[in-house]
């Protein structure tokens, strides 16, 4: 099975070239879905968030206040590692519980939007695919779908791995700037022929 760690700055197309991988037969591991299932009321991380950060950084359900560590943790990089701490071993022992499950697929995609900053997933996966968008594209895909002001938008890419170091450590970039969604299924398709073929592994 060919491990493809997948990445993308906000707003890049990232999560629609995850889709169209397993369109073709890929199996999917989300590593920002496994953060949100480990923070939920009952969540594995919540009784080491509440004694890291406070009971306050829990909802009334239980769940992380998503709203109020966001808060925090912005522009304080003590407080994102702390965070990082408690949750990436988690997530580490559920992509892998996770991969297992996937049996004997030809390709198994790790959806990982903070793959370059934490330095660790170059060992873990074979090849490295990244989703390159401008800036301005970024800014203008996060606003229309999610209705944030364009300051927080750039605040948000200004704290990701640049786009530079982002392609520095990729093994293949789909440029997703004006495609369509043909344009960048025929992308995702030709890398599929390349990468999947036994004789290219």
């Amino acid at each position: 099975m060919l491990r493809i760690g997948l990445t993308g700055g906000i707003g890049s197309g990232k999560s629609t070239v995850a889709a169209q991988l397993q369109a073709l037969g890929a199996g999917l591991v989300d590593t920002d879905a496994i953060a949100r299932q480990l923070t939920t009321p009952g969540g594995r991380a919540m009784p080491a968030i509440v004694e890291a950060f406070g009971p306050e950084m829990a909802a009334p359900d239980g769940s992380l206040d998503r709203a109020r560590m966001r808060e925090l943790a912005f522009g304080n990089p003590d407080v994102r590692h702390r965070l990082q701490g408690v949750l990436h071993p988690l997530i580490g022992e559920e992509c892998e519980r996770q991969a297992r499950e996937h049996g004997d697929l030809p390709m198994l995609v790790f959806d990982v939007p903070l793959l370059v900053e934490s330095g660790r997933w170059r060992a873990l996966v074979n090849r490295v695919l990244v989703v390159d968008a401008s800036e301005d594209v970024q800014v203008r895909r996060v606003m229309a779908r999610s209705g944030w002001p364009e300051e927080t938008v750039r605040a948000v890419i200004a704290q990701q791995a640049s786009r530079a170091q982002r392609r520095a450590a990729a093994d293949a970039v789909i440029h997703n700037e004006e495609l369509g969604m043909d344009a960048l299924a025929l992308c995702v398709q030709s890398l599929w022929q390349r990468w999947v073929r036994p004789g290219l592994r």
